[in-house]
């Protein structure tokens, strides 16, 4: 009974059943201003229990667990003994003498008979089903609970793998620098300390304001121009409006990094370039980089490309254009997600 109690939909499901079930009982009776037989409520009192009996025992003892022939004989005998006990006990009186010429009396005991195995039947029936729906919907509801659960462990997982890829790249970066005695090396740390404030505090929720999203850019691309001797040919353009829109966290940085990464050549000479287009309907990002001096990969060298591709596929499955282009010359990443406004 706590399940319905605690489910407002049920019990409104349960009183409407209960309600169509006495409207048709008693409406031909009180339509016809006929006295209401004596029969009428032991009927809706056994209705009611063989309701309940076969919603919370009999279908989750046998039907729920694949045993319908037992589940068939059991409703088969407990109707039948239902039906005959309202026969020996309430069977009403036979009408008058004038409609008893026109129908025997044994025929009048049998379409009761049968009448009643109807009126406990149909009742019955309808227990078996709706208790069949409750239990295929709160399936449901959990396995869509357990997908969304073994989505966001994996999303926590893949994060898991992409910031420390990320701040042992970063630590390289200011390493580089202090082997140059550069004086931008405090302000590379400042700039660190920054990006993993934002990796601490909003990389673990599901969805970020864009404009904090930029700012971590900006953030990561200043960290590499202190590192760059040339950086001349690094761009980061951003068009339209940010506010209002939502990604999730991390979610550009990877295309980045990986253009800076391989988009340096052994004397510091650095092309990248970053635009990122917000529209009403998408949210598009295009990075481009000259394929700098040829690097053996290894196997962690993909890492942090292959995870977003994985998110990209768990949070946007049918909602994102992902395209690669390598001419040999140039690295090209477009990604577009097919996202309309919303308010955070």
């Amino acid at each position: 009974m706590d399940l319905i109690i605690k489910n407002r939909i049920q019990i409104v499901v349960h009183i409407s059943i209960w309600i169509l079930l006495y409207g048709l009982s008693f409406y031909p009776i009180l339509n016809d201003a006929r006295p209401i037989p004596s029969d009428v409520f032991p009927k809706l009192i056994v209705i009611i229990v063989l309701f309940y009996f076969n919603y919370f025992y009999l279908v989750p003892a046998y039907l729920l667990r694949k045993n319908v022939l037992i589940y068939l004989l059991v409703s088969l005998v407990l109707l039948v003994v239902s039906v005959l006990v309202l026969n020996h006990f309430y069977q009403p009186k036979f009408p008058t003498n004038d409609f008893i010429h026109m129908q025997p009396p044994t025929d009048f005991g049998y379409m009761w008979v049968y009448r009643s195995f109807i009126s406990l039947g149909i009742p019955y029936v309808i227990s078996a089903i709706l208790r069949m729906y409750v239990e295929w919907k709160h399936n449901e509801n959990l396995r869509q609970s357990v997908e969304k659960e073994n989505i966001k462990s994996e999303l926590q997982f893949l994060k898991a793998q992409l910031n420390p890829h990320f701040l042992f790249n970063t630590l390289n970066t200011i390493y580089a620098l202090s082997v140059k005695k550069s004086p931008d090396t405090s302000e590379a740390i400042v700039d660190l300390s920054e990006l993993m404030r934002y990796m601490l505090y909003e990389a673990d929720k599901d969805l970020v304001p864009l404009n904090k999203e930029i700012d971590y850019i900006k953030s990561y691309i200043q960290l590499q121009r202190l590192r760059l001797a040339d950086s001349e040919n690094v761009s980061l353009k951003i068009t339209g409006e940010d506010r209002g829109r939502a990604v999730p966290p991390l979610l550009f940085i990877s295309f980045i990094e990986n253009a800076f990464k391989y988009g340096t050549d052994y004397k510091g000479k650095t092309f990248v370039k970053i635009n990122l287009d917000v529209t009403d309907e998408s949210v598009f990002l295009n990075v481009k980089n000259k394929i700098g001096i040829f690097k053996e990969p290894t196997s962690n060298s993909g890492i942090g490309l292959e995870n977003i591709r994985n998110q990209l596929e768990l949070i946007y499955p049918a909602l994102h254009k992902l395209e690669v282009k390598n001419d040999g010359e140039n690295y090209e990443v477009s990604l577009t997600i097919y996202q309309k406004k919303q308010s955070l």
